[in-house]
């Protein structure tokens, strides 16, 4: 047991002694950084920004830097021509959070739409607005398995894995309500591609709830969308799966739609970025493949 690292629900004995080891923690004073964005709207209370896969949405443990907050505080820093601004603009909470003005998150290999606030005001009315449930969002995924409906709704309360701190998963204790509506768009030989609606907004929620219903996303080595998915296929399949995995490069789910109310002038937004091209590829190649196993079946 000694230089161990302790189950919970191991008892201190006499003379053992417990050294404790804290992470680093972010700084508040989170650095503006030279980072292209794709902004799709922007205005004086906000934007609305397609965060590409691998990049995370704001700093925390890992990664300091290199995130869409350091990226939105350069962005900010700067006028048209390329330029320091005359006046300062930043983001709702700088130098006091990580998190300044975002409302909502991404996971890092999740790409996709995601309004930033600008303002405490409109920070106070988008979050009010999710919290809600108000807010439309609409992902596309690949995921793995054919659907008996085409249709759909995942109800099963979320929670942390109880054997991984890192994961989630469906719990029947201590879960959070967690609502996802889906839709298969297409269905190919092994996999499909669905429209899903966000009824609540838990972490991992899409990922965990595909899992648990056995059609994990496809490329998500987390919940069970890689290498453990096709470990047992025939030779040919296996390689091609292989080689369509390392092509994707990442999670094949994408955040498509946003739609909200702008919290000064009301109206109604609403925002659609296509998927990913290496996605677009991987749909693209699983269609080819659909094609030539119904020319093997005739």
């Amino acid at each position: 047991m000694e230089g161990e690292i302790p189950k919970k629900s191991h008892k201190v004995g006499p003379g053992q002694r417990i050294e404790i080891f804290f992470r680093d923690q972010p700084p508040s004073d989170v650095l503006a950084e030279r980072i292209p964005l794709d902004i799709y709207y922007e205005d004086e209370s906000l934007l609305v920004v397609n965060k590409p896969q691998g990049m995370v949405t704001h700093p925390a443990h890992g990664h300091f830097s290199g995130t869409l907050v350091n990226a939105l505080l350069y962005h900010l820093g700067r006028d048209e021509g390329g330029g320091m601004r005359d006046e300062e603009r930043t983001l709702p909470g700088t130098g006091t959070t990580i998190r300044p003005g975002i409302v909502h998150r991404l996971d890092k290999g999740t790409s996709g739409l995601l309004v930033v606030a600008k303002t405490e005001q409109a920070q106070r009315h988008l979050s009010e607005q999710f919290a809600a449930r108000t807010a439309k969002r609409v992902y596309k995924s690949l995921v793995w398995g054919r659907f008996k409906a085409a249709t759909g709704v995942i109800d099963a309360p979320v929670g942390r894995h109880p054997g991984d701190r890192k994961r989630f998963a469906v719990v029947r204790r201590g879960g959070k309500t967690a609502i996802t509506t889906y839709r298969v768009d297409e269905t190919f030989r092994d996999t499909s591609l669905l429209s899903l609606r966000l009824g609540t907004g838990r972490t991992h929620q899409i990922r965990t709830h595909l899992e648990h219903e056995g059609h994990p996303v496809f490329g998500d080595p987390m919940y069970g969308g890689r290498q453990k998915r096709i470990a047992g296929m025939p030779g040919a399949r296996r390689k091609f799966y292989t080689e369509l995995l390392e092509q994707l490069g990442d999670v094949a789910l994408h955040a498509e739609v946003l739609g909200f109310i702008h919290p000064v002038s009301g109206r109604e937004l609403e925002f659609s970025a296509p998927l990913p091209q290496n996605v677009a590829n991987a749909l693209n190649l699983l269609r080819e493949d659909a094609v030539r196993g119904l020319d093997i079946v005739e």
